[in-house]
């Protein structure tokens, strides 16, 4: 455009377009010297959109963000569609897209199921073992309180019917949770490409598919003694309110340990033991409940530190957090008190060595190697010992609980025959 012709336009015109030209003579420079990644390969000095030079596709966000925010590339703000009021991306980060698993159950099964499976984490299936591990531990820590003491053969089923049910509870929570965060886990580098952040699931189908997993739940309560589902159906509450505690507080993990550890209850009821007309049974309940509430907020406290950066800038709140500094010592606290704990359910259950050395004195072991070993900076490392964490404490604990009660159910058996 001429001199002329721009000094004909109406003043306020006239500035507007000055003020944007001069604007993008300064952007200008900045934008050409980044490299930007085409069809595989790494140009330099190609102008594109800034959203590709940051790395960003918009299939990465979901739909319902239609907010545009300011990120700062060198010196300059530019808008980005689809981004959040916390969301902030260094320049010239490149953010891989999704790529479709080619090892594991997710290659195996048909594509259009993949998203369904990602949602219930199918192919991470470390929640649904520490849901299933205090479901364990109070199916063996009531087998010898039941009259008649629970037969070995009872134990496994009951044990069977507890893991259907964690994979399938386990799975509606990761939904339920994934439904409230989709706003949220676009701008978390490790949870940005989940099936409903990144529009492969719509909220109305994973809504749907939640329902399905609840009914199903529900098909595999009712296999347990009628009064399991008053105990059941509120753990529901929970599994409600958990993303939403992150919202509000620092310590969701604590909301999670009600949540995970509601197990910790259900095996009584599920062998015949009343809580509500049995005291000891109740007081073990609520004490080996207790130390599983603690157990969960330590190992999500390590889990936490995963995404701390990310949930500092997306204004999500965690323990971790909250006690950067002191995560050592809060976990060292939360070891102790888990055990404690664990170690008053059996004195009530009137437990005997087999499980004090053996759950108690293996769970404080294997809780202070991980303790001193785990390294809080390393994303790689936090998510060994959250995944192996598991298996070395929740194993321990469970063989001594099954130890314990194969002592007692033996020695029962001798006193039968003597009578």
């Amino acid at each position: 455009m001429s001199a002329s012709t721009l000094f004909k336009l109406p003043g306020g015109c006239r500035s507007v377009l000055l003020q944007a030209t001069t604007r993008y003579s300064q952007l200008r420079p900045k934008i050409t010297t980044l490299a930007i990644r085409t069809s595989g390969t790494t140009r330099a000095g190609q102008e594109k959109a800034p959203t590709h030079m940051l790395g960003l596709r918009r299939r990465h966000f979901h739909r319902s963000s239609i907010k545009c925010n300011p990120v700062t590339v060198g010196h300059q703000e530019i808008k980005l569609p689809n981004s959040g009021p916390e969301a902030t991306i260094e320049a010239g980060t490149l953010l891989p897209p999704y790529q479709p698993s080619t090892k594991g159950i997710l290659s195996i099964i048909p594509s259009s199921w993949v998203p369904y499976a990602e949602l219930i984490r199918l192919d991470k299936p470390t929640g649904t073992y520490y849901l299933f591990f205090p479901c364990l531990f109070s199916t063996l820590l009531a087998a010898p309180l039941a009259t008649p003491m629970a037969s070995p053969l009872s134990v496994v089923g009951t044990s069977l019917l507890f893991f259907s049910g964690a994979l399938i509870m386990r799975g509606a929570g990761c939904t339920i949770n994934d439904l409230w965060d989709r706003n949220l886990d676009p701008y978390v580098t490790r949870t940005r490409l989940r099936p409903i952040a990144r529009g492969a699931v719509t909220p109305f189908n994973a809504l749907a598919f939640t329902g399905v997993q609840l009914f199903t739940g529900l098909g595999i309560l009712l296999q347990f003694p009628y009064q399991c589902l008053f105990y059941g159906i509120p753990s529901l509450l929970f599994v409600a309110a958990y993303p939403l505690a992150k919202r509000v507080t620092y310590y969701p993990q604590f909301v999670l340990g009600l949540t995970f550890s509601w197990g910790a209850i259900m095996g009584f009821p599920a062998l015949g033991v009343d809580l509500l007309q049995n005291t000891t049974a109740w007081t073990a309940a609520a004490f080996l409940y207790s130390s599983n509430v603690a157990w969960t907020v330590l190992y999500d406290m390590i889990y936490a530190h995963m995404d701390i950066k990310d949930d500092a800038k997306a204004g999500i709140k965690s323990i971790a957090l909250r006690h950067d500094k002191q995560t050592k010592q809060i976990l060292s606290g939360l070891a102790v008190t888990q055990v404690g704990l664990l170690a008053a359910a059996g004195v009530v259950a009137g437990a005997g060595p087999v499980f004090f050395i053996g759950s108690c004195g293996g769970a404080a072991v294997t809780l202070a190697i991980m303790i001193k070993r785990v390294n809080l900076e390393s994303v790689k490392d936090c998510w060994w010992w959250f995944v192996n964490g598991c298996w070395l404490t929740g194993g321990v604990i469970s063989a001594g609980l099954g130890a314990e009660y194969l002592v007692q159910y033996a020695q029962r058996e001798l006193d039968e025959k003597d009578v």
